[in-house]
């Protein structure tokens, strides 16, 4: 896995710190000892998804760049900082091709400074 590192700050209250992995050919190359099959594919992941975790709460998900941050957050319900939304949502937003090319400091001005994180309250489906 290729990991990309992010921070994001709505000015000078809150900073998040955030690594983006993508999958690479040894982890879309492995091979189920018990179904001898694609394990990725076979539970029908794609070659765009991104892992994306939050280096301050220590939580992540997988998520398919295209979608509604928001939307996601609630199915995933991990643990974030303030500007985990906004930034999720910003990654949408980009061309995640080649992740080493993205700013790798991005500000949210209009993103209310926030003392706490969150967990977003709903259903995620296993």
């Amino acid at each position: 896995m290729e990991l990309h590192y992010f921070e994001a700050t709505n000015g000078e209250c809150n900073w998040g710190k955030f690594a983006v992995g993508a999958f690479g050919p040894e982890e879309w190359s492995w091979v189920s000892e018990v179904t001898g099959l694609p394990v990725l594919r076979e539970r029908g992941w794609n070659r765009g998804d991104l892992l994306v975790l939050d280096l301050e709460t220590r939580e992540a998900a997988v998520f398919r760049p295209g979608g509604v941050a928001s939307s996601d957050l609630r199915k995933h319900r991990v643990w974030v900082c303030v500007l985990f939304e906004r930034f999720l949502q910003w990654l949408y937003e980009q061309d995640t091709s080649d992740l080493a090319a993205l700013p790798k400091h991005v500000n949210f001005a209009e993103v209310p400074p926030a003392q706490y994180g969150y967990r977003r309250a709903g259903g995620g489906s296993a």
